[in-house]
């Protein structure tokens, strides 16, 4: 009798295992290994089509919304351990913007065109509030951060740089920049999807 028991026990053992087996085998191996989670905001396979934004330099052409840039010079910016890029382009007309590419975690692209000598100079930043055209801007950030130039920014290779943002309730901003200590510059800001911004590097 006890030899048949035995016997039992070693062919339920036996099934048991094979059972488990095949059940790991179907979720990819182990059990132990957990399967990472994507990222749904992951920008990749974006990358991959329209060019990264993130390793842009003098040269490429960035194309937003159908308007081709080319990259005239770059920025690299960074306040305690957060840092940012703002690449200087360029069109055939010579039209000139900036293209603010930072990390938030997500990616953060901002088209930031400066007002010209023709249009109506803002109020100087500082006040939580203040008013320019036909829109209220409420203070968002500012701060200082330290900029290392590259290629043509008409700025010095290394420096300071103050800052103010400020944000309409549509979204859209209005940034001061004051380099080196010199007079507060305004630029109109807006953010840019994914799909605005395509890239064409230079290298390729």
């Amino acid at each position: 009798m006890l030899p048949i028991v035995v016997l039992l026990v070693l062919v339920v053992a036996l099934v048991v295992a094979l059972v488990l087996r095949g059940r790991n085998a179907r979720h990819g191996g182990h059990g132990r290994e957990e399967r990472r989670a994507k990222d749904p905001f992951d920008t990749t396979d974006q990358d991959a089509l329209r060019g990264d934004p993130r390793t842009l330099t003098a040269g490429d052409i960035v194309e937003i919304r159908g308007t081709s840039y080319t990259v005239r010079g770059t920025l690299r910016l960074s306040e305690g351990g957060w840092r940012w890029s703002e690449h200087l382009l360029d069109d055939a007309k010579g039209t000139q913007v900036w293209l603010g590419v930072e990390e938030d975690p997500d990616l953060v692209l901002t088209l930031w065109t400066p007002l010209g000598p023709e249009e109506t100079e803002p109020p100087s930043p500082g006040p939580g509030r203040i008013r320019f055209g036909e829109r209220e801007f409420r203070s968002e950030e500012s701060g200082s951060a330290r900029f290392s130039s590259e290629a043509t920014t008409g700025l010095n290779e290394h420096g300071s740089v103050r800052y103010h943002d400020y944000e309409a309730s549509d979204g859209t901003m209005l940034g001061f920049e004051s380099f080196d200590g010199a007079d507060w510059e305004a630029t109109l800001g807006e953010e840019l999807t994914r799909y605005d911004v395509r890239i064409y590097p230079a290298s390729a």
